[in-house]
């Protein structure tokens, strides 16, 4: 690796709060891999080989739902990293791991993370931190999916991926976002035709484009909030 890309500070966000001691010491664990929508991580109950510190990219923890449909409970961009289990010592996860944006990651063996965190009092601290963060997430999330309106449920779910893609346009179909956000493809569409009738997004052809972000939050629960200061919070 060229010296002028180990001085680069990294787009992960968690590996961009290590002291630069530490990252040095990491980088040549890490390896620059690109992710592709639809990719599979890992699956429900295999054994984790790899962590990923998405820079751009967004996956997204699903769960299954008798064996047939599958549910979002989580996702992860560049504030954190897929694969937490293994830092809390379990080899496998009950969850599915799927690309939900394309982009790129940080790739490091399981293995090489266990090892590191024993002995980097700043990685484990911020992965400690980030489990949190984590958890907040699936728990809110949850506790939003149950209660609130799907047009509140929705803007929410935008306004996260946004943060985690560092952009206002990109690619979802509405089939997907049912999945994501466990109601119908009906349900879907009406929602997101009220947020384009008032100028929120533009959504044409399976791409999403945020027009008005104030007006996305005002919209969307305080669950977006809530999630978003957490994230926020730990890395700060």
């Amino acid at each position: 690796m060229s010296s002028t890309k180990r001085d680069a500070p990294p787009a992960n966000r968690l590996l961009a709060a290590l002291p630069k001691k530490e990252y040095q010491r990491l980088l040549p664990q890490l390896e620059h891999v690109p992710l592709t929508f639809g990719d599979i991580l890992y699956e429900s109950g295999e054994r984790i080989r790899h962590v990923y510190f998405p820079n751009d990219s967004i996956v997204s923890l699903l769960s299954a739902v008798e064996d047939r449909e599958l549910l979002e409970v989580g996702i992860v961009g560049n504030e954190g990293m897929a694969g937490i289990s293994v830092f809390m010592g379990v080899d496998t996860s009950l969850n599915q791991a799927i690309v939900q944006g394309t982009g790129t990651a940080m790739r490091m063996k399981a293995t090489t993370l266990r090892k590191e965190v024993d002995d980097l009092e700043s990685l484990h601290r911020l992965l400690n931190r980030y489990t949190h963060s984590l958890l907040t997430q699936i728990s809110q999330s949850a506790t939003c999916n149950r209660f609130h309106k799907v047009n509140a449920r929705l803007a929410r779910w935008l306004l996260m991926k946004r943060d985690r893609l560092g952009a206002d346009e990109f690619r979802l179909t509405q089939e997907f976002m049912s999945k994501m956000l466990g109601v119908r493809r009906e349900g879907v569409s009406v929602a997101a035709g009220a947020l384009q009738r008032s100028k929120l997004i533009n959504y044409s052809r399976g791409i999403i484009t945020i027009l008005d972000r104030a007006g996305l939050e005002a919209v969307s629960c305080k669950c977006y909030k809530i999630i978003k200061d957490e994230s926020d919070s730990f890395l700060n």
